[in-house]
């Protein structure tokens, strides 16, 4: 994760922060995810029936994908205030799932800084518009505007 100082980060709002590296959705993965949130929609797990389906085999979970975020943003997606003792997941102001992750492909997320505020001294609140692409594909898997705080 790269390091920034407090004094620059406002000078990057509006620009993009970092893209990740490509991650695999497997279908070990999904299946992870299916039993760790009790959701066997059979879209998910069972590759005979979701043939049938428009999709032509199981897809990831739109749960699975947004989890997908924290791991994008550690691997280059997002920034860390230099000095920074400690960050949180502060939640979303949107999130649309616009297109399901086949088993087997892979995703990356690209994060763009909206805004940066510090609150009270020492703890910053930051909005990213962070878009996951499918590779191969046009339409991304999903765009969030995602909000954290960090303090230093």
């Amino acid at each position: 994760m790269k390091i920034v100082a407090s004094k620059d980060v406002k000078g990057l709002i509006g620009s993009m922060t970092g893209t990740s590296g490509w991650i695999e959705v497997s279908q070990e993965r999904i299946n992870q995810f299916a039993d760790v949130t009790e959701d066997h929609q059979f879209i998910h797990i069972d590759a005979e029936r979701a043939a049938q389906t428009p999709f032509g085999g199981t897809i990831a979970h739109g749960f699975l994908t947004l989890s997908l975020l924290s791991r994008f943003a550690e691997d280059g997606g997002m920034f860390a205030l230099e000095g920074i003792k400690m960050g949180i997941n502060y939640g979303f102001e949107k999130v649309r799932m616009m297109s399901p992750v086949k088993s087997g492909k892979r995703v990356r997320g690209h994060f763009t800084l909206m805004e940066a505020d510090e609150k009270i001294p020492g703890q910053w609140k930051f909005v990213f518009a962070v878009k996951v692409e499918i590779e191969g594909e046009e339409k991304p898997a999903l765009m969030a505007e995602w909000v954290n705080m960090q303090f230093v």
